[in-house]
């Protein structure tokens, strides 16, 4: 890699704890067994700030299609109900009956 290629550290911007917890409870809904079972335990690490987990937590709360269980080990229980529109089956179904897909 040439000189004028490498990144400054101004360039280099840290991850904040609020991102790295958003990913990784992101990760763990979006992981092909959490959608198949339609449930995932979140586990609150050392590293993830109280400020951080109760703002990512509320905005979990805020989604109507989430239900959340605050289980008595300190971890979180997010249920999710399969949508109405989107589903692999959903679009067989309209494929065999002949219409359009939505999108």
């Amino acid at each position: 890699m040439s000189k004028h290629m490498k990144p400054t550290l101004q360039q280099r911007q840290q991850m904040t704890g609020l991102e790295r917890l958003s990913l990784r409870v992101s990760a763990m809904i979006n992981h092909p067994l959490a959608q198949t079972q339609r449930w995932v335990v979140v586990h609150r690490l050392d590293t993830d700030g109280e400020a951080e987990w109760e703002e990512v937590m509320g905005l979990l709360a805020e989604t109507p299609e989430l239900d959340l269980a605050f289980n008595d080990d300190d971890t979180v229980t997010l249920r999710w109900s399969r949508s109405g529109l989107g589903t692999r089956d959903d679009l067989a179904v309209e494929q065999q009956v002949g219409k359009a897909a939505p999108f």
